[in-house]
């Protein structure tokens, strides 16, 4: 960044020194360096904190090795280190020069397959509990969120109506399982949660699982998915989206789940989605392991059993799509979301068979390492 001067004075005839000569200003202050913390996850994995001590600094890093620029990935929120690499800063403020980049190398050398980091949403106090708020934040109100959903989505403790903190929408119970409840207050209103890790927590590359309940029944849209943590800068879907569990209204024969990734150029009926259904006498209202294994240029969906994928999605995928750009490489994180819609373009609205209130009942979310 040029340091500016401010010219005082200046004259063009001949002068003492004392008078009419040029006074430099201040040069621009230096934006302070990145700082970086860590606090461990799980078996020797680590959640990586960046921040700069310059007011409305902006942090930008690289996890490959590169030297950050204005142009590489933002900086948004915690996220986790599994595996071996550097992580590079540099930080910059209007009005003064980039900071120093720094660099930390991490080497945990954590073989494949390894529990990294989980919520297994334990609750030893005998009543209803909050959702950890160092890891979960929400989505609130009624907007429909793009999908003219009917829900008003409310956050623990909320009492702005129609939501009631008496009757939480998101709940860890006593016996050890996140409920995210639809509830049905009055006639036409309709309450749920919407989690999600957002500016709290986020990674990049790894096998995701959610072990899950979903309820079934018309007007319910349950899902677990991850979003990227530039949607803020970039908005969605070029941000990228990876949806792990997400179905529809009532139990069909057979039942099903749909995993889908969606970015620039693949989203509505241009989208990829795949069905998995479930094996004879299984409906998704039983207990399932909903996963993801996200590699650099891949996306694979399982239910189960890891070793038995139901679709792959690749950078390949995208060929035969005019103007489609794979979002899952560009160096950001994702963060996480769980949450239960009423009503919305996909499943349509509750009818006279919904039962209320009912639920999304997660036992656990995890990841391992690749």
């Amino acid at each position: 960044m040029l340091t500016s001067f401010l010219l005082s004075g200046l004259m063009l005839c001949g002068c003492s020194s004392g008078e009419g000569s040029t006074a430099a200003a201040n040069p621009a202050q230096q934006t302070a360096p990145p700082k970086v913390t860590t606090t461990a996850a799980q078996n020797g994995a680590v959640v990586v904190t960046l921040a700069s001590a310059t007011p409305g600094a902006t942090v930008y890093y690289t996890v490959d090795g590169s030297t950050p620029t204005a142009s590489s990935p933002q900086y948004f929120a915690p996220f986790l280190v599994a595996s071996n690499l550097t992580v590079k800063a540099v930080a910059i403020a209007s009005g003064s020069s980039a900071s120093n980049v720094i660099s930390q190398s991490f080497a945990p050398n954590i073989p494949s397959g390894t529990l990294v980091w989980a919520d297994e949403f334990t609750n030893s106090t005998g009543a209803n509990a909050q959702p950890n708020p160092l890891v979960w934040t929400y989505d609130t109100g009624n907007s429909g969120f793009g999908n003219h959903e009917l829900e008003d989505y409310c956050a623990w403790g909320s009492s702005a109506s129609p939501c009631n903190p008496a009757s939480p929408s998101a709940y860890i119970s006593a016996d050890g399982y996140l409920h995210i409840v639809a509830q049905q207050t009055s006639p036409g209103v309709y309450t749920s949660a919407r989690m999600k890790t957002q500016g709290l927590f986020s990674f990049q590359y790894g096998r995701f699982e959610v072990r899950a309940q979903a309820p079934e029944a018309q007007g319910y849209w349950p899902a677990a998915w991850l979003l990227g943590n530039n949607i803020s800068t970039v908005n969605w879907p070029a941000c990228g989206e990876q949806d792990v569990l997400e179905r529809v209204n009532a139990a069909k024969t057979p039942d099903w789940n749909e995993g889908s990734v969606h970015g620039t150029g693949f989203t509505g009926d241009v989208g990829l989605g795949t069905v998995f259904n479930f094996p004879s006498g299984q409906t998704a209202a039983g207990w399932h392991t909903y996963g993801m294994i996200w590699t650099p240029g891949s996306v694979t969906y399982y239910i189960d059993n890891p070793a038995t994928p139901y679709v792959t999605y690749t950078t390949a995928s995208l060929k035969s799509l005019s103007g489609a750009t794979w979002p899952f490489d560009a160096g950001q994180s994702n963060f996480i979301l769980l949450n239960l819609a009423v009503g919305g373009d996909w499943p349509g609205p509750p009818d006279a068979s919904t039962p209320f209130p009912s639920q999304l009942v997660v036992d656990y979310v995890r990841i391992f390492t690749n």
